[in-house]
């Protein structure tokens, strides 16, 4: 079908312009319109029209299409201009995130010139109903740490205790483990209690604070910090806050649910604490 209009296009056209040069013959050759440009204008009159249709028909499809050529290689810049963009965001995004790191561990190493420690990273989480631990990148073989060596963040925040070393890895057990347990202060006082991972309260992402002294005052938000008693964890590592108090079920004593100073599972870089000063 559109070879066949094709074909009709050009015999009009070739009709067109054969009329338009005996016209064109006819007032060279008689210096008037003469009957045959007469005539010639007649027949040919429908047929300039039609070619001034088709003609301006083309004009228009080829505008069309030089406009679409142009709007595609515009599309195709600014989509390479905005990947470029966002390339440039994301790497400027990690930049800042790197800077912001080695600002923290500048302050960390400021604020703690007692501990040695080594820097890691963690590969994954695992957690389940019965336990909460996580993979750091960093064993025997590529580091001092032992089993045993308190984990915290860039901030001093207490979030596990080393339980296995192997060559190039090692599994962390969290503060959130039943396994857990460190002597801790409460708040401003020097009251020692023990906070540790409860079984009940891991789902909640809580722990407890236990063996708490009936005459001291705990409120809501009360900072709970290592004691440093035991020489397990140096003092003054954050654990994370009081949240609510109550009493044991028997009646004898109180306990207090407590909140991870941070979100333990959006943590990436971490410090083993391999050696501190043990204050007496």
């Amino acid at each position: 079908m559109r070879t066949l209009l094709t074909r009709k296009t050009i015999i009009i056209a070739v009709v067109a312009v054969l009329i338009a040069i005996s016209t064109i013959i006819s007032v060279n050759m008689f210096n008037s319109s003469g009957p045959v440009t007469g005539l010639a204008n007649i027949v040919s009159e429908p047929l300039r029209n039609l070619a001034s249709q088709v003609a301006r028909a083309f004009e228009s499809i080829y505008a069309s299409a030089y406009r679409y050529d142009s709007l595609m290689a515009d599309y195709e810049q600014k989509l390479i201009e905005l990947t470029e963009l966002q390339r440039d965001n994301r790497e400027s995004i990690r930049l800042a995130e790197e800077n912001d790191r080695f600002r923290a561990l500048l302050g960390f190493r400021e604020r703690h010139t007692g501990y040695e420690h080594e820097a890691a990273s963690i590969r994954h989480w695992s957690g389940g109903n019965w336990s909460s631990s996580f993979t750091i990148n960093k064993g025997y073989a590529n580091s001092s740490i032992e089993r045993g060596n308190g984990v915290v963040t860039e901030y001093g925040v207490l979030i596990g205790q080393v339980a296995n070393v192997g060559a190039t890895t090692s599994i962390v057990v969290s503060v959130l483990d039943t396994t857990f347990s460190a002597s801790a202060n409460i708040g401003e006082s020097d009251a020692v209690a023990t906070v540790k991972g409860d079984f009940a309260l891991m789902p909640s992402g809580l722990l407890m604070l236990d063996i708490i002294d009936d005459d001291l005052i705990i409120l809501s938000g009360d900072s709970v910090v290592t004691s440093g008693i035991g020489s397990v964890f140096p003092a003054g590592l954050f654990v994370g806050e009081v949240v609510e108090v109550f009493r044991h079920a028997t009646g004898v004593g109180r306990y207090a649910t407590v909140k991870p100073m941070r979100e333990l599972n959006s943590i990436i870089h971490v410090f083993v604490i391999t050696d501190f000063d043990v204050i007496d």
